[in-house]
């Protein structure tokens, strides 16, 4: 989606690890509108699953986050995908390992990709990370959803091992970084 006077909404799409973790957390920010899990930057039509799970497609595990630019920026969207996952592993975030797993910025334009290479020049001089960032920027080609049961997979499934386990302190831990950004409920 594209801004425009009367319609100034927007779309991000990040993959930054496991989507069931990231969707969690973008869900609950002011100014976004809806989250969507899925796939991106493959070389096949059409993923599912357990291909993109294989590592077999290309594709990363990715959200395509819609938002309204009058209550949260894209900046403000970056600096939570920069908060809540490790930019500087290849390939892996924690346990998930593979490209599928890989921290990227698919932008849809001009503009978000010169505001997410600022972002990782300015990360970079100050030295917020002891390693480099490897988040790649890639242009948004196509989106393909994840399956429907992959789709509000913490809110659905919160008690499930995986989600106490990992999903829950990474929600905690962003809802007390970002208390200010979070709508109320």
């Amino acid at each position: 989606m594209n801004e425009s006077k009367e319609n100034p909404i927007e779309t991000a799409t990040l993959g930054n690890g496991c989507f069931w973790c990231t969707e969690a957390v973008f869900q609950q920010l002011k100014g976004v509108l809806s989250v969507k899990s899925g796939y991106s930057g493959g070389h096949t039509n059409s993923p599912d699953y357990k291909s993109v799970c294989g590592g077999h497609t290309g594709h990363a595990e990715c959200l395509q986050i819609v938002f309204d630019p009058t209550i949260i920026s894209y900046q403000e969207i970056l600096e939570v995908f920069w908060k809540t996952h490790d930019p500087t592993t290849l390939n892996r975030q924690e346990n998930d390992i593979g490209t599928q797993y890989r921290s990227v910025i698919f932008y849809h334009n001009d503009q978000q990709k010169e505001k997410a290479h600022d972002y990782i020049n300015q990360l970079t001089e100050v030295g917020t990370y002891a390693s480099p960032i490897v988040t790649t920027l890639e242009s948004m080609t196509k989106f393909y959803p994840a399956e429907e049961y992959h789709q509000n997979y913490f809110n659905l499934n919160g008690t499930v091992p995986y989600c106490a386990m990992v999903v829950r302190p990474k929600v905690e831990k962003f809802k007390k970084e970002f208390s200010a950004k979070l709508k109320k409920l």
